[in-house]
């Protein structure tokens, strides 16, 4: 199993500005990951050109507890909170995009049949709807694609990698938003948004 900074070396050689270590959590182990992420960051950065921006992903997480989790995740130090969203090759709570838009996360990953509704509040709050590259979780792309464009819901690429060999390539990524429809604009768009994130974070 690769370190993360094995992860940080490996998108350094393929050009990243910065990276997001997001690891899989819930109340079990959220204590556990981010302090340590945010340590590992703070030693590596200083030796790498991609900034390791220490986050964590809210997994299979009752609805009830997004919330106080997400609270819980900036307490301990994280700069970017995900939340594992609905998407229709898992089995996740129903109600868990709405929990995360409510809560405030920073994107909202692979949300699967998002509603307009959900969409549009994730616009007001400036939440992130996720493109994933991951196989299975892409298969909604175009619909989250299309229920952005109508709501104003910006959008990120992300590679959902859970090893060193799932990390997307520039051009990939650009190839992920362009099979979800975006025309070269909305590619652009995409590059801006996740600059800003990165900048953010």
């Amino acid at each position: 199993m690769a370190n993360w900074a094995e992860h940080l070396r490996r998108v350094e050689v393929l050009g990243y500005q910065a990276v997001a270590i997001t690891d899989h959590a819930d109340s079990s182990n959220i204590d556990f990951i981010i302090p340590r992420l945010v340590k590992a960051a703070h030693d590596l950065n200083k030796y790498s050109r991609t900034h390791l921006i220490p986050g964590i992903e809210l997994t299979h997480v009752p609805p009830g507890l997004i919330n106080r989790l997400t609270i819980k995740a900036r307490e301990l130090g994280a700069q970017l909170v995900v939340v594992h969203g609905e998407t229709i090759v898992e089995p996740v709570a129903p109600g868990t995009n709405i929990a995360a838009i409510e809560a405030g996360v920073d994107i909202l990953a692979h949300p699967g049949f998002i509603t307009e509704t959900e969409a549009a509040a994730a616009a007001a709050k400036g939440i992130y709807l996720e493109l994933s590259g991951r196989k299975g979780h892409s298969l909604t792309n175009g619909y989250v694609a299309k229920i952005a464009a109508q709501t104003g819901a910006r959008l990120v690429v992300n590679s959902d990698a859970h090893g060193p060999d799932d990390f997307l390539t520039a051009e990939m990524a650009d190839k992920v938003a362009m099979g979800a429809g975006l025309d070269a604009d909305g590619v652009k768009q995409i590059h801006r948004n996740m600059l800003d994130l990165a900048q953010a974070s």
